[in-house]
């Protein structure tokens, strides 16, 4: 008896084809030259103020960065003007309900990583995102999740602050072991 079934098992949580539109790649384009033209322009305005001139010993500290700034400037406007001049990706999509979703389950861990460093020190910080990761996105079970960041953060703590006395960021459970 020959099987011509194939089995396909889907990830529950890919992105599916009818999800439907955040955003357009126009409005992200749009949005993206206008913060630089106006990144550029604050910069240009900052190194004006220092000294963007050329002074009897050679150029001010403003000099080379104010035409950067400038070249910026003029990049972003072209980019804006070309955006409009053509009709390329008129409607097209630039990221879906499900790929935003997907994004920002790896977008607002990292944040809240680089957050919780300052407070709870390198290591704690890593064993909440490493196991976080692994238990929530990874779908790992939690005993597992939580061995394994513990492990691997032991291990990192064993090599920069033991074995080459690394300073990394120290929070209050380092301090309470004298680190």
């Amino acid at each position: 008896m020959s099987s011509d079934t194939e089995i396909v098992v889907e990830d529950p949580d890919a992105p599916t084809e009818q999800s439907p539109a955040v955003t357009e790649v126009r409005t992200v384009e749009t949005v993206v030259y206008l913060l630089l033209a106006g990144l550029a322009l604050l910069l240009a305005f900052d190194n004006w103020r220092t000294g963007m001139g050329w002074a009897a010993d050679g150029p001010q500290a403003g000099y080379f960065p104010f035409y950067l700034s400038i070249i910026l400037a003029a990049a972003s406007v072209f980019g804006l003007v070309s955006i409009f001049s053509t009709r390329m990706d008129e409607g097209a999509t630039f990221v879906t309900r499900d790929q935003l979703r997907r994004v920002m389950q790896v977008f607002v861990p990292t944040f809240l990583f680089c957050l919780f460093t300052q407070w709870l020190g390198l290591y704690v910080a890593s064993f909440l995102l490493i196991a976080g990761f692994m238990w929530m996105v990874g779908r790992i079970a939690l005993w597992k999740s939580l061995l394994t960041s513990f492990v691997f953060c032991m291990a990192m703590f064993i090599t920069f602050d033991v074995a080459f006395d690394v300073i990394m960021p120290k929070g209050p459970l380092e301090a309470m072991f004298g680190y």
